[in-house]
């Protein structure tokens, strides 16, 4: 068969021809008063503290909403470097019921500057090796300017305000506990 004849033969006319405008408005159907009260949803904030691998696509699915155009990400992972040193590892340790609470304050408070529909916030507990994500942040909102902002004010308060340490494990077996200059706690240290 050559290649006129597949062509030919594994389209008809109609397929290829685009369909009108009218045609394709009058087979949408109308949306009802209910399919609009399906389409709302009540906003959420997803919070978790865990020892497992963080996953990027499962937090970012967690705040997808068809009521919105974007989904804002920061992804912090552990770096293989600090003032010259080889980092191997990153622990992380929380007092979780104030972690919690401290960043459940910070999601009301992004919810009263910015029109946002869904937040996530993750955080590693644990060793974090190399590459891997100790935080992900995603947020959705109709339009990006807003997720956006909101993304980098959850990192900046989470740093500042959440009771979270975090330790780096050198190559040399030496270990040194960070502090966060963001801190408000530690400021005058």
């Amino acid at each position: 068969m050559s290649s006129s004849e597949i062509s030919s033969s594994c389209f008809s006319l109609e397929t290829k021809l685009p369909l009108s405008l009218q045609l394709v408005e009058d087979n949408a159907p109308e949306p009802s008063s209910n399919d609009v009260d399906e389409v709302e949803e009540k906003p959420k904030d997803v919070i978790q503290l865990t020892a497992e691998k963080l996953s990027v696509d499962q937090v970012s699915r967690l705040v997808i909403s068809p009521l919105c155009g974007a989904v804002s990400l920061f992804v912090g992972t552990t770096r293989n470097n600090f003032e010259g040193k080889k980092v191997i590892s990153l622990e992380y340790e929380a007092y979780v019921p104030m972690a919690e609470n401290e960043i459940r304050k910070i999601c009301s408070d992004i919810r009263q500057k910015w029109p946002i529909k869904h937040i996530a916030v993750f955080h590693r507990l644990g060793l974090v090796p190399v590459s891997e994500a100790s935080t992900i942040i995603a947020v959705s909102s109709p339009h990006r300017a807003a997720s956006l902002e909101a993304v980098s004010y959850a990192i900046d308060s989470l740093k500042a305000k959440v009771p979270i340490w975090k330790k780096e494990i050198y190559e040399e077996s030496a270990s040194s506990w960070k502090r966060n200059k963001e801190c408000f706690w530690a400021a005058g240290d």
